[in-house]
Parts: structure tokens; C-alpha cells; sequence
């Protein structure tokens, strides 16, 4: 066996593990992490920093430096394709409860280069390009990895592991955990282009929502770009769904003459709603996409993963200076992977199906409850907090 490391390993240098690599060596734990792409990842996916996550950033001096690249969204809009806005809530209304009242549109590869910038020359921290890990074994006091590197496989042996390796993490696959849920039927299509919408659509605001049971869409912008995000039929093919006609088609349909703009980029991904049966295994541990996946109705991936990473890292370093026993350290399974389950899942399944509502008794239940959120400061700033992931945390700090 090799000699036990004084670190934790962590595998994936995406948005989420390199979170966790800041705060760890914030704390004074040295941090080896892996990460199987040759070079720290430029992919166009999450693009929304929410107040709560915005707050915490601020203690890895990440904050500031995401606010050059990114653009505040002040304001959240529901819309139908018929009505017109529907609900428009200010993050203005819980400026006491955060630093920052806003979302920032900024994409997450942002967040891994400014992480890396700030810790690379700190002589604890160690990341290792086109490595990946590809099992785990443990015992009372260590975990052993096996790593590939795609000629040789290694192993190294440390005080703890942090699988943060995606959707298909190869550490929960090695934990043999089950990774409960189910996946939509429909796919999502993100066209990224410069057309200005909001030149062309009244009261737009950069984060709107447009409920239409025929083919509901979203509008997001970031700097340069608005994001359209739609579903696909089922039975289109992926070739179809990407074609620069269908593209096109689908831009008219949202707006009249749009479908003329040019388009960037096509994204097409399949949508899951899965849990992790559960978050930790002795000296192991999933945080984010390892953990859970959902739809990106609300930007609760990202965010959700960054909120997994500050809950961890508070037990581990606790722990690490302290050593405490694991069965401490489960308390991160029990508060985050409830959250998970009962507001997060919840919500992203719940505004899916808001948004393609067809009976006119669900479109109703929708608008009640917008109508309700506004009627009163109080139920604004409940679900202004929910929104804003404030909630979410305030129940997984009341779970012993």
C-alpha cells in the first residue's frame, strides 16, 4: 500500500471541486485534485451564480472577480406566450438577507479559471491533468485510489476522497451507490445568439420564464449572448433537434423574425432528476452533479453543488483538525442530500411542470400561487428566498 498523503483528493476540477479545493486550502488542508481533461474545462453549461452562492464566493475572493465577467439580473419574470408578464419579482426585496440581491449571468468556466488563478501557486495545492480516478478502496484510516492516466494506472493513498466527477462520476460507480431518479422523456435545446430580444419584447428582463403549453422557453442573457432554452419533441432525432433549420424554426416560433439571427451555439442535453442514494461512504464523498442532477429550470445544479462543497469542507476541516470520527462527518449526508431531495428536486420538477402546463386547472394553480407570492411583503420575500437559495440553506442548517 502507498504511504497515506496528509490531503484530500479530489476528482473533477470542474466549478464544484475546485470550490472545494479553495476552501479546503483555505482552511489549511492540502489538496490533490484529478481531473480527466487535459486542461481545465471552457464548456458552456451553468451560467447562473445566485445570491446565496455570490455570498459565500466572496470568502474564496472569488466574487468580485465572476461580477467583471458576468451581468446582474436584478429582476425574475414569469411570462405567458399570450398574456404577456405574468409575475416579476426584485431580489431588491431580500437586501437584508444578502450581500448581493442580484443573480450573476456568468458562465462557470469563469469560476474554475479565477479558482485556479488564486491557488496555483500555493504549495498545498496540487491539480493533475488527464488523470482519473477509476476506483477506491478504504480502510479505518485512508482511502487508496486507483488513478488512470490513459497508459498506466497508479495508485495513492490519502485521508479522504471527494468524488465532484459529473453526472457519471466514477467515484459513486467505485462506492457502488445507486443513483435514484429518472430521466425526461424530452431533451433541451439551448440556441445561444446576439440577437437583442429584449429590443423586440416588451418589460423583457434577462431572466424570464414563458410558460406556453405548446412549447414553453426561456430567455437568458449573458454578456454578448441571450440564451433560448426549449424542449424537443421525443422522438426527434439529436441530428434533427441541431440542425440549423430547426434552430431557426424554433427562434420564429418565440419570436416572429428571429429565427434570421444568427446562432452561436446549439446545446443539446438530456434532462434527469437523480439523487445519489447516498452523499457519503466512510471516507468518501459526492458533492454536486456526483450528487444529484435536476433540470436547469431555477439554476439549481451549479449553485446547489457549490452549497454541497461549503457544507462539506465546514465538517472535513473540523474534522481534519480535530480527528473526529466519521459518523461526525455524516451529518453532511443528512443535511444536504435532504435539501436536495425536498427543495431542490422539488422545485426544478415543479417549475418544469408550471411552465407545460396544458389544463387550464394547472395554468390556473400556477398564476394563484405568482398572484399569492406578490400579494403581501411576506410572501414575496419567502419565495424570493426560495429562488434565491436562501431557503434551502436555512433547512440544512436545522438538521442534527
Amino acid at each position: 500500500m502507498p504511504t497515506i498523503e496528509e490531503r484530500v483528493f479530489i476528482a473533477g476540477a470542474g466549478p464544484v471541486g475546485m470550490t472545494t479545493a479553495a476552501r479546503l486550502l483555505g482552511r489549511g488542508v492540502p489538496v490533490t485534485v484529478f481531473e480527466t481533461g487535459g486542461a481545465l474545462s471552457m464548456e458552456s453549461r451553468a451560467s447562473t451564480f445566485h445570491p446565496s452562492t455570490l455570498d459565500m464566493l466572496e470568502e474564496l475572493y472569488a466574487t468580485k472577480e465572476l461580477e467583471r465577467h458576468g451581468l446582474r439580473a436584478r429582476y425574475l419574470q414569469y411570462r405567458s406566450k399570450k398574456e404577456g408578464i405574468l409575475a416579476r419579482f426584485d431580489f431588491e426585496g431580500i437586501k437584508d438577507l444578502t450581500r448581493h440581491p442580484y443573480r450573476l449571468q456568468c458562465e462557470q468556466w469563469h469560476l474554475t479559471r479565477i479558482l485556479h488563478d488564486l491557488l496555483k501557486d500555493n504549495p498545498d495545492f496540487e491539480i493533475l491533468f488527464g488523470q482519473t480516478v477509476e476506483d477506491c478502496s478504504q480502510d479505518q484510516d485512508s482511502i487508496t485510489l486507483t488513478i488512470s492516466n490513459g497508459s498506466e494506472k497508479i495508485s495513492r493513498n490519502a485521508r479522504f476522497l471527494i468524488g465532484a466527477d459529473g453526472a457519471s462520476s466514477k467515484v459513486r460507480s467505485a462506492l457502488n451507490i445507486e443513483f435514484e431518479g429518472f430521466t425526461w422523456p424530452d431533451r433541451f435545446l439551448v440556441l445561444s445568439t446576439p440577437f437583442e430580444f429584449s429590443e423586440h419584447i416588451s418589460g423583457l428582463d434577462m431572466v424570464s420564464y414563458v410558460a406556453d403549453p405548446e412549447q414553453w422557453h426561456f430567455f437568458l442573457k449573458i454578456p454578448e449572448l441571450w440564451r433560448v432554452m426549449l424542449p424537443i419533441p421525443s422522438n426527434m432525432t439529436d441530428e434533427a433537434a441541431l440542425d440549423g433549420d430547426y434552430g431557426r424554426r424554433c427562434l420564429d416560433r418565440v419570436l416572429p423574425g428571429a429565427g434570421a439571427a444568427k446562432v452561436d451555439h446549439r446545446t443539446l442535453y438530456r434532462v434527469h432528476q437523480r439523487v445519489a442514494k447516498k452523499f457519503c461512504s466512510g471516507r468518501a464523498f459526492l458533492v454536486g452533479d456526483a450528487a444529484h442532477i435536476n433540470n436547469p429550470l431555477g439554476g439549481m445544479g451549479m449553485n446547489g453543488g457549490i452549497h454541497d462543497a461549503f457544507n462539506l469542507t465546514e465538517l472535513l476541516v473540523a474534522g481534519w483538525n480535530s480527528q473526529a470520527d466519521l459518523k461526525q462527518l455524516e451529518l453532511y449526508d443528512r443535511q444536504r442530500r435532504a435539501v436536495t431531495l425536498n427543495a431542490v428536486q422539488t422545485q426544478t420538477i415543479q417549475n418544469k411542470r408550471d411552465l407545460e402546463a396544458s389544463s387550464k386547472e394547472d395554468q390556473a394553480n400556477f398564476r394563484s400561487r405568482l398572484r399569492d407570492a406578490l400579494a403581501t411583503r411576506d410572501g414575496n420575500r419567502t419565495y424570493l428566498q426560495r429562488l434565491a437559495m436562501i431557503a434551502s440553506l436555512r433547512q440544512a442548517s436545522q438538521i442534527k
